[in-house]
């Protein structure tokens, strides 16, 4: 989930903190795996909501979700896990739908546990033969985020983050929309600084070891304005119904090559 005004403020963690850090990132890293894993023809998005909450209360966390209630949604989230299919793209509310084949599907979550958040998003087509056309719409924000997490070194500044992603997405024929996009991450699910998904190198927050971003490359097939669902006034919709997606990732600037912190334990084992 996005935020375009963060909360005021910029945290450095300190080494007990970003212990603690690592711990919530590998939660969200497990819980999003697990919930790909269950993601099948016919599964329905509100048992993926009650699987997340389980699997939350199961850990001792918190969801960042469920009573968030920003000046951009329609009152109090109420849900644990965002779920967005096909033309939604950022915070799907989840409802009554059963997957389909060939259904393009982004589950994003966050959650604090030991006085910490995490964020991640992963994007996926679901049935046996996806459409090339959304295998790479998904990869170019999987190499967007990568390119980002590259640069992501004390002494780098923001915009060279913004820049590299905002390159890769355009080179892959995208545009990019820039309300929505990362942001700091820390003691709350949204801090400064803001990471725009497009900019311009050497501008911006110069980064520092300690800091933790959730980056967030996101795109539509062909569009870049957004449309709120209506009937539940949250979801983020694609203005012309093409199809979207979504990767995310919680990092933390060290002082060497960026942590990457909500990898699932699968992924570093």
């Amino acid at each position: 989930m996005e935020n375009r005004k963060a909360t005021a403020m910029i945290e450095i963690l300190n080494p007990a903190e970003l212990d603690r850090a690592r711990m919530t990132g590998r939660l969200v890293g497990d819980i999003l795996h697990a919930l790909r894993t269950r993601c099948r023809i016919g599964t329905n998005l509100l048992d993926l909501d009650q699987w997340t909450k389980e699997m939350i209360e199961e850990a001792g966390a918190v969801s960042c979700y469920v009573d968030y209630a920003p000046p951009f949604g329609r009152g109090r989230f109420g849900h644990y896990l965002c779920t967005a299919v096909n033309d939604a793209v950022l915070h799907g509310m989840p409802h009554d739908y059963a997957l389909a084949d060939g259904d393009l599907v982004t589950l994003d979550l966050a959650v604090i546990k030991n006085g910490v958040a995490a964020d991640a998003a992963v994007s996926f087509v679901v049935g046996a033969d996806p459409a090339p056309e959304d295998i790479a719409m998904i990869d170019a924000t999987e190499r967007a985020l990568a390119a980002a997490i590259e640069l992501a070194r004390p002494g780098r500044r923001l915009g060279d983050l913004s820049h590299a992603i905002g390159e890769v997405l355009a080179d892959a024929g995208y545009l990019v929309n820039l309300e929505f996009g990362g942001h700091g991450i820390g003691s709350t699910m949204h801090q400064d600084p803001h990471v725009a998904n497009a900019g311009r190198p050497g501008r911006g927050y110069t980064l520092r070891s300690g800091l933790l971003l959730a980056l967030e490359p996101w795109v539509m097939a062909d569009t870049d304005r957004l449309v709120t669902d209506p009937d539940d006034g949250w979801t983020l919709r694609s203005a012309t119904g093409c199809r979207t997606a979504h990767t995310e990732h919680t990092i933390a600037i060290t002082d060497g090559a960026a942590e990457i912190l909500t990898l699932p334990a699968s992924a570093v084992a």
